[in-house]
């Protein structure tokens, strides 16, 4: 259909225009304006309230050509080009005024009251209106013919009075939009006050929860596990049970302080990272130790070449190693477990194997009922977070989860997974 095409048309000539700049706008203008004049000098057309002077049309090209120069400046320094405009106008003026000089001042006065300041423009309709009626009155007094009065007029409304109006009319929609967008601006920043507002709440309720219940019971552990202890050295029995529950202990406390780091980074209105659980990779053999005070056979091999990974590589590495050693250890309990951890200056990379017993083929985990999976889809968020790779899957004689990291993140996580 017609209609839509010439729509689509429209579309693609209004972006052309906007992709321009001012100047350039500007200088098509001017250029435009130029060739209409010309052609008006050229056809005759030109004469505005009867004979004009015998001027050769060389002067009247001239005249129109240095108006049309002064438009160059009409969004940049619009009352400049406005009173340097007077100059070519008030000639044309003296030698019989044309239609095409005055075609292009009214552009000027239109540019004048747009692009000027609110007092400029408000200054320039005044002036506009004010000398439009002293024209029309000079020209009663002048000639006395009320048909000639008329005449200028109608010139008057038409060449100043549309020109002010209608730069007006567009001013007042640009400002409307101005407070339009402002207005949505203030509107989107109340709303991610009030989403902040209420993230922090949520933070802080899940701070209280932790602090209430969770790390209440880490103390009750750690305090229970220290009291065993103390039965067992003054009563002298259970020796094989002391490191078990000194383990216990151990690992009760080590909980007990990263859930309070925790704690403390929820309430941070902030959020920031740098204050999340300290574990990384220089605490890698406490938590082998703990898994060996299971009866767990571990075997660690690490090759760091004085590698330092950023802080949150550091942490996501450590957290997928406990994870990948909390798994074996559930799921192929008293088996042997190898660690084996590489980190230069671009990347690290972790693998944790277990092997499994002879009676027992290794499963993929969508086949084992018995595995939730959070645990895994856990170590891979870690991973992929960082810009990361992350593979576990059946091995020949066990299992094995591989991760490769990149030492320096392009992108810090926005809050680090604890």
């Amino acid at each position: 259909m017609d209609p839509p095409h010439e729509s689509v048309c429209c579309d693609e000539g209004v972006r052309y225009w906007s992709a321009l700049s001012a100047a350039a706008q500007d200088a098509l203008i001017a250029g435009v304006a130029f060739a209409i004049g010309a052609g008006l000098y050229l056809s005759g057309l030109y004469p505005m309230t009867g004979p004009v002077d015998e001027t050769s049309l060389a002067v009247r090209f001239g005249l129109l050509a240095l108006l049309c120069g002064v438009t160059l400046l009409r969004r940049r320094r619009p009352i400049w080009a406005l009173v340097a405009g007077l100059v070519p106008l008030g000639i044309d003026i003296a030698l019989g005024a044309t239609l095409p000089m005055s075609i292009v001042y009214s552009d000027l006065i239109y540019a004048a009251v747009l692009y000027s300041t609110r007092r400029q423009s408000r200054f320039v309709v005044g002036t506009g209106v004010v000398l439009s009626l002293a024209a029309v009155g000079a020209t009663l007094v002048v000639t006395g013919d009320w048909r000639v009065t008329a005449l200028v007029l109608v010139i008057a409304s038409t060449l100043v009075g549309t020109s002010m109006w209608w730069a007006l009319s567009v001013r007042a929609h640009k400002e409307t939009a101005q407070a339009e967008r402002a207005r949505a601006h203030a509107l989107a920043l109340v709303a991610e006050l009030d989403r902040r507002a209420a993230v922090a709440d949520e933070r802080k309720m899940m701070a209280r929860d932790l602090h209430d219940v969770i790390a209440g019971q880490l103390s009750a552990i750690a305090i229970q596990s220290e009291a065993a202890l103390g039965v067992l050295a003054r009563s002298g029995t259970g020796p094989e049970l002391a490191p078990i529950i000194g383990s216990i202990r151990s690992s009760s406390v080590d909980a007990l302080r990263e859930m309070r780091t925790m704690i403390g980074l929820l309430r941070r209105d902030d959020g920031v990272a740098d204050l999340a659980a300290p574990s990384g990779l220089a605490q890698l053999s406490r938590l082998v130790e703990t898994t060996r005070a299971t009866g767990t056979l571990v075997r660690v091999n690490i090759r760091a070449d004085d590698a330092e990974p950023a802080s949150a590589v550091d942490q996501a590495a450590y957290r997928i190693v406990q994870e990948a050693l909390t798994n074996s250890m559930k799921h192929a309990p008293g088996q042997e477990i190898s660690i084996d951890v590489s980190a230069d200056q671009s990347t690290v990379t972790l693998s944790v194997r277990n092997t499994l017993p002879a009676d027992r083929p290794p499963r993929e985990p969508g086949n084992d009922p018995r595995i939730g999976h959070r645990g895994l889809v856990n170590m891979r968020e870690r991973a992929t977070a960082l810009g990361g790779t992350f593979h576990a899957g059946a091995e020949p004689g066990g299992w094995a989860v591989h991760v490769r990291l990149p030492a320096t993140p392009a992108a810090e996580p926005a809050e680090v997974a604890l």
